[in-house]
């Protein structure tokens, strides 16, 4: 990392600069883990409840921000070095395309966070129409919506980004995606905490406990999403608030870094995945065992 002096605004602030090359390998190692877990998903069909097809949706959602930020990357390296020479025109355009999949991305991603919330809940305090309510209609329903409304709404976003109607959009649904899953969470958490004190565990308990284990898992994962891209919704909140302020100069000299933290939660997701499902990583180990031994072994 470079840190290299800049004078903003009547004040010298510390800019960060990260090399290419860092972007491009954590790039490249959050598309492969977040393929491995799309895939692992697809061939188990124990993986096909709504809840996991949701989180499918999420890692091909990081699988977008993967994408983009290789292909970014790719493109800069190669027009520094005078390998690859682009018309100004055609630049602007890959570069709006590249943040409109970015922009797709965490739009894609809070929604099917607050759907795995909503399908949590369900699973809990309506275990037993639990079925009836949550099909695989409806919750094929509920994807295709996330993903035409967020491409949709992404596309404009990116054609009018220098208004502040759409910086106060994004800020406003990301912090309503916060207190709606937020809300959620605490009341399931609660309701874990007064049957943890129960013994024994009736039927209906352990089934609800395991609904819980759930809901620690996905509230994981809207934690680290969070700390990953609470920073750039500042970035943006700041944008408004202060942008000549030398103070918040200073901040906006640290966006390289805020890009490598989107880039570290797409990387963190599948580990999550894994870590917290035995049937995703006993899945994901035999997929990784056969890709690396079954070519050796037919030959």
């Amino acid at each position: 990392i470079d840190v290299s002096a800049a004078r903003a605004n009547g004040s010298t602030c510390a800019q960060v600069i990260i090399p290419h090359e860092v972007f491009l390998t954590l790039g490249l190692v959050s598309l492969l883990e977040n393929v491995l877990v799309v895939w692992a998903i697809v061939r188990n069909r124990n993986l096909h409840s709504p809840m996991y097809c949701f989180i499918c949706c999420l890692a091909i959602s990081d699988m977008l921000v993967s994408a983009s930020n290789v292909l970014e990357t790719l493109v800069m390296l190669l027009t520094e070095h005078a390998l690859l020479a682009f018309r100004p025109r055609l630049l602007q355009h890959l570069d709006d395309v590249i943040d409109i999949l970015i922009c797709s991305s965490v739009l894609s991603s809070l929604s099917f966070l607050c759907a795995i919330a909503a399908d949590r809940y369900i699973t809990i305090f309506y275990a037993l129409r639990y079925h009836s309510i949550v099909t695989a209609q409806r919750a094929a329903v509920v994807i295709a919506s996330i993903w035409t409304v967020s491409a949709v709404s992404s596309t404009l976003f990116i054609l009018y980004h220098t208004d502040v109607a759409v910086i106060v959009c994004l800020v406003a649904f990301f912090c309503f995606t916060l207190a709606f899953t937020a809300a959620l969470y605490l009341r399931m958490f609660l309701l874990a905490h007064v049957h943890s004190r129960r013994a024994p565990l009736s039927r209906k308990s352990r089934r609800q406990a395991t609904s819980v284990k759930g809901a620690v898992t996905l509230s994981i994962l809207l934690g680290v999403f969070v700390a990953c891209w609470g920073p750039f919704f500042l970035h943006l909140v700041l944008i408004l608030a202060c942008p000549a302020s030398p103070r918040c100069a200073c901040f906006f000299g640290h966006f390289q870094l805020f890009l490598v933290l989107i880039i570290l939660n797409s990387l963190i997701d599948p580990v999550i995945y894994a870590y917290r499902s035995r049937e995703l990583r006993r899945t994901l180990k035999e997929l990784v065992l056969h890709t690396c031994y079954f070519p050796v072994s037919a030959r």
